[in-house]
């Protein structure tokens, strides 16, 4: 999946100048006059960067942070500003801002801090994506499978589970290997990595 750099700034010399730039560089680009047009057509799915600028009419780049960090938190955000703000470069930064560049900065540094951002939005979504695979595998477990991976969870042991669920440890047994070919795991501690990362099974089981 092509990452996107979406480039939100009012001033349209400069959005034209750095798209043409980013673009003679290969990467994919789309560009925004303000915050609100950007929000209004926000997808969380293709992972990127977002180059914002600080200071726009309307919605501010810090607003505009505040709602990504919502709604889309895969993409990385590098904020530009005209003049150096550094009250504002420490908001932005611990929001999770990736950098805080001068538009005034040098192609190499731009091209640094996007690197960066697009290589950290990839990562972020290559997990994101994982998660949802485990997800969807523990989704795919019966509700007696779930009720004997929790109890796997909690250490229980075969003939524990039996007697809690009122079934044989032959039975238990055939569920644990359900459940690993299931998850696509060849162990118990496998699946329990998978099930804590996630989070799930445990709702599922006690519902």
């Amino acid at each position: 999946m092509t990452p996107i750099v979406h480039i939100v700034d009012d001033d349209k010399s400069y959005r034209t100048a750095t798209a043409r730039l980013l673009s003679a560089y290969g990467l994919e680009v789309q560009v925004y006059e303000s915050g609100d047009q950007f929000l209004a057509t926000l997808s969380n799915s293709t992972p990127g960067c977002v180059l914002l600028d600080l200071q726009m009419p309307g919605q501010s780049g810090l607003q505009v942070q505040r709602q990504l960090c919502e709604r889309a938190p895969l993409l990385s955000i590098v904020f530009l500003t005209g003049k150096g703000d550094i009250p504002a470069s420490v908001d932005a930064m611990k929001a999770g801002a990736q950098d805080f560049l001068e538009k005034r900065t040098s192609a190499t540094s731009l091209m640094g801090a996007i690197e960066r951002a697009l290589a950290r939005s990839e990562m972020q979504w290559a997990e994101h994506q994982r998660r949802e695979e485990q997800r969807a595998l523990l989704a795919s477990l019966s509700e007696r499978e779930a009720e004997v991976l929790a109890l796997i969870i909690r250490g229980w042991l075969n003939k524990q589970i039996a007697y809690a669920l009122g079934i044989s440890e032959r039975t238990v047994k055939v569920h644990r290997h359900r459940v690993k070919e299931k998850l696509r795991v060849r162990s118990a501690a496998e699946a329990v990595s998978i099930t804590v990362s996630v989070g799930d099974v445990e709702r599922r089981s006690s519902t």
